[in-house]
């Protein structure tokens, strides 16, 4: 079994929760369509599973998929984030919002229960749920 190990680019300094959620590795794996990389997460990463943590970060405005209760928070400004081709997977995270915001480029901050995924291809493998918006 080949494990990759891949660390976050910081194009603008993470904080909190961020650094310790780019301590996670990868594995290859297959599925049905081929080979896919399977997220390893390191045990700093896997304490914080169910417990409430803070990210601040940038809204990511998929065009047409903006939902004002379940948003794309990225540690990178949108010139750099994952989708863009410069951080990794590990820069991003879905957020579950309890109560509806609106769309700001500023840079926001959430709070929510981390769960962790790294079964389901068609979700990010960080996703905070229960989130709120602590800070705009």
């Amino acid at each position: 079994m080949m494990v990759f190990v891949l660390l976050g680019m910081q194009g603008v300094k993470a904080q909190g929760v961020w650094k310790n959620l780019s301590e996670v590795s990868y594995k290859i794996s297959e599925d049905q369509f081929g080979e896919l990389y399977v997220p390893v997460f390191s045990e700093n990463i896997t304490k914080l599973e169910g417990k409430v943590v803070e990210a601040d970060g940038f809204i990511i405005p998929f065009e047409g998929m903006f939902k004002p209760d379940h948003i794309i928070l990225s540690s990178l400004p949108l010139a750099e984030c994952f989708f863009c081709g410069s951080g990794g997977p590990e820069t991003v995270m879905e957020v579950m919002l309890s109560k509806p915001i609106k769309y700001t480029s500023k840079r926001v901050k959430v709070k929510g229960k981390l769960t962790l995924n790294a079964s389901d291809p068609e979700k990010l493998m960080y996703i905070l749920k229960d989130a709120e918006l602590i800070l705009e």
